[in-house]
């Protein structure tokens, strides 16, 4: 059992930058992929990133990629996702994920933990 917490969100103007936590409970957090995933007003949750076990593999929404950069911490139990050149598009809460498995990773259903979300809002 993984329980999953964001923080960080917040307010940010356009092409600000913020950086989004998810701390984990339990000791097996090194052995879950971990992904971020998004959901904006009236639209449905959206993949964002993911992240392997180890940190060695990284993948990106093509919306994203350059601008955020998914990280891990597996001493500290914690993901981040560090967002840069935010523009009002991002707006959304952020959910964090943790994934038993590595396949999938791109798809809500490759999840089996989620957390309850942060806000991120960026305005023009």
């Amino acid at each position: 059992q993984v329980q999953l917490v964001e923080s960080g969100g917040g307010l940010v103007q356009a092409g600000g930058s913020l950086r989004i936590t998810c701390a984990a409970s339990g000791r097996t957090f090194s052995s879950y992929a971990m992904g971020w995933f998004r959901q904006a007003p009236g639209k449905e949750r959206e993949f964002v990133a993911a992240i392997t076990w180890s940190g060695g593999s990284t993948y990106y929404r093509d919306s994203v990629k350059g601008r955020f950069t998914i990280s891990r911490d597996n001493a500290k139990n914690t993901v981040y996702l560090q967002m840069n050149s935010l523009n009002p598009e991002d707006t959304a809460v952020y959910y964090c994920a943790a994934a038993m498995g590595s396949g999938g990773l791109g798809y809500e259903t490759g999840y089996d933990y989620w957390g309850q979300g942060t806000r991120v809002t960026v305005s023009s």
